[in-house]
């Protein structure tokens, strides 16, 4: 790979992290006044909370380093699917 690829590779790669990272934080906390429900939290009680509270639902799973609501990933839009 020359030096340029390499660059443009690094840079490239160094972007989708951010975006990804925005995204999430994005998703922990819905916009203001939007009425929404967080989808992140950061402690598996609060997302255990949020199961209950907003989802009818128990447990939590593990998101990366934060924790969404439900055992299960889909568990509370119905798709039944696991991570």
């Amino acid at each position: 790979m020359s030096i340029l690829a390499s660059r443009w590779a690094a840079r490239a790669v160094g972007a989708i992290g951010a975006n990804l990272l925005l995204s999430a934080a994005a998703l922990a906390v819905p916009a203001s006044g939007s009425g929404g429900v967080p989808a992140l939290y950061p402690t598996k009680a609060e997302a255990e909370k949020g199961a209950k509270l907003h989802f009818h639902f128990t447990g939590a799973h593990r998101m990366g380093n934060q924790w969404m609501p439900c055992a299960r990933h889909g568990d509370a839009h119905g798709s039944g699917t696991s991570h």
